[in-house]
């Protein structure tokens, strides 16, 4: 069905009906991303596959990072809901597999499969609500989905963590109960898009760039397999891990290259020339950064350091959760109230920067009561930045752009998102190496009775296995326990200038009014009328 008679406006009913489906869908994939951070201990052991772990998460990462900028272009060729019906179907079907897997490989497979649906459901997400909602309304729509990006952060963990602590469910083994329980929910944000989701379709002729396409998708996956198995694996200077560096880089300029040449690019360069774009494009990238090594980082020093379950440590996230929630909200209707939103970034750029410098002072004795203090601050940075850039980004881009600009705001979070979990975990490593040797020289050299008998080897198995700790002697526990304490404080002093250089970048965001009702027909009869006409 084409159109270029007038547009429908939603009433605010249709809109938060509309609003469930595909919140719906966006929380099965943000939840993926995270549930299974807890229950990977069951898996591996299930499978005996301790040296491929870290690929249950990438592949699921990967696919869904690389397809993200495709599924804006081609839902502005197809139409926005059977493209999302596509991602849902997509998801569903991988969620189906990778419960039923029955070794690590075929895990791996189904969770790529996964990833190719969920880079639809966040990708198309927001742009369904660019084409329904105009600018100068959409802060109190957009709010709920920070709140969805809040919840799954800590709802993930703690499923995850259930779950698996379970032996078997109904019969079924517990952590595959992690994957079908996404069947039910799937099939509801089916239902509710096919009987609600009527936008209507632009025609238009497009072609779709599939050579720039698959550049896009190699050169990102060799550049993060690179940077997120192979260099933390093998070592930076490792050949393989080199190798897929450079091909990374140079698959990248080709893909630049190519992109000037195409008639139809995947991804436009023109819309680098847009100020706001580039600007919330690199503010995405240092959230997405930021958020994932807050939500790696804490689960993991609370469960080491302080001892806590699985379930325990998703619990605790609970402040981190309504930090973000509280602010995107908020952000979300004074944005609506008001219309300005340059200032929401800037304070959670700021927020955020200290809320993880504080962070940094985190040791084996703080109270949890003030930990919680830090994460509400990290989250409500998380709130008041994330749905803000999206909503300057959508008012600034022209209509016909808005599908591949926004998939593209995405896309660059993702990206931030692994590049941020990769590296904060190479420097946990790296320092915790570091620190456990430093650590017991001095032990040895200031009480030698403490490691009489104490065998080295050991260090190298509480870097692989933290569960180690348990079985050895208080000095040596204690010793090895500072030496966590002292990586993560590394880990979050370099996660600070990262989120600063987001808050320099926030002060250059230009404000400009955002498009009202009668405004945002005008641009998509404008959009419509140069497709057809």
């Amino acid at each position: 069905m084409s159109s270029h008679g007038p547009v429908k406006e939603h009433s605010h009913k249709e809109i938060m009906i509309i609003l469930s489906g595909l919140m719906t869908g966006m929380l099965l994939a943000a939840l993926d991303q995270t549930i299974v951070s807890t229950a990977l201990k069951s898996i591996v052991e299930d499978f005996n596959g301790l040296n491929h772990y870290t690929w249950v998460v990438t592949a699921y990462l990967l696919t869904s990072t690389a397809s993200t900028p495709l599924y804006g272009k081609i839902s502005d060729i197809y139409g926005r809901r059977i493209v999302f019906q596509f991602a849902i179907v997509t998801f569903l079907i991988g969620s189906f597999l990778a419960g039923a897997s029955q070794d690590m490989t075929q895990l791996i497979a189904t969770r790529a499969l996964q990833g190719l649906g969920a880079g639809g459901l966040m990708a198309l997400t927001f742009v369904i609500i660019g084409d329904i909602v105009p600018p100068r309304e959409r802060g109190r729509y957009q709010g709920y989905f920070g709140a969805v990006w809040g919840l799954s952060s800590v709802a993930g963990p703690l499923l995850g963590g259930f779950f698996s602590d379970h032996a078997s469910i109904l019969g079924i083994t517990g952590w595959r109960w992690i994957f079908y329980i996404n069947i039910p929910f799937g099939i509801a944000a089916l239902a509710i898009t096919s009987a609600v989701l009527h936008i209507p379709k632009v025609k238009r002729d497009h072609k779709i760039d599939y050579i720039g396409a698959l550049l896009m998708v190699t050169a990102v996956s060799s550049t993060l397999l690179a940077v997120s198995i192979y260099g933390p694996e093998r070592g930076w200077g490792n050949a393989t891990t080199l190798t897929y560096l450079f091909s990374g880089i140079a698959l990248s300029i080709i893909f630049l290259y190519w992109e000037t040449k195409v008639q139809e690019p995947i991804l436009p360069l023109s819309l680098f020339k847009n100020h706001t774009f580039s600007l919330t494009s690199a503010l995405g990238f240092i959230i997405g950064a930021g958020m994932f090594g807050a939500i790696v980082m804490l689960p993991l020093y609370l469960q080491v350091v302080k001892g806590d379950t699985a379930t325990e440590a998703g619990l605790k996230l609970i402040p981190f959760m309504l930090g973000i929630v509280s602010t995107s909200i908020y952000s979300g209707k004074a944005i609506t109230k008001h219309g300005y939103y340059k200032r929401f970034p800037i304070i959670g750029t700021a927020v955020m920067t200290v809320g993880i410098l504080l962070m940094s002072t985190l040791d084996t004795t703080t109270p949890f009561w003030q930990l919680s203090i830090y994460a509400i601050m990290v989250g409500a940075g998380l709130g008041f930045s994330m749905q803000t850039i999206v909503i300057a980004l959508q008012n600034s881009v022209d209509y016909k752009d808005m599908g591949v600009a926004t998939s593209s705001n995405t896309f660059f979070r993702s990206l931030g998102s692994v590049f941020g979990t990769a590296i904060f975990g190479t420097i946990l490593t790296n320092r915790l190496g570091h620190y456990l040797n430093e650590n017991f020289k001095e032990l040895a050299a200031t009480n030698p009775s403490a490691v009489v008998g104490f065998d080295a080897a050991k260090l190298e198995g509480i870097q692989s296995n933290t569960a180690v700790l348990q079985t050895m002697p208080p000095i040596i526990k204690t010793t090895a326990l500072e030496a966590f304490v002292s990586s993560f404080q590394v880990v979050f002093l370099t996660a600070a200038p990262i989120t600063a250089a987001g808050f320099v970048l926030a002060l250059f965001l230009r404000e400009t009014a955002l498009r009202t009702n009668k405004d945002y027909a005008a641009a998509r009869e404008e959009s419509a009328g140069e497709t057809l006409g």
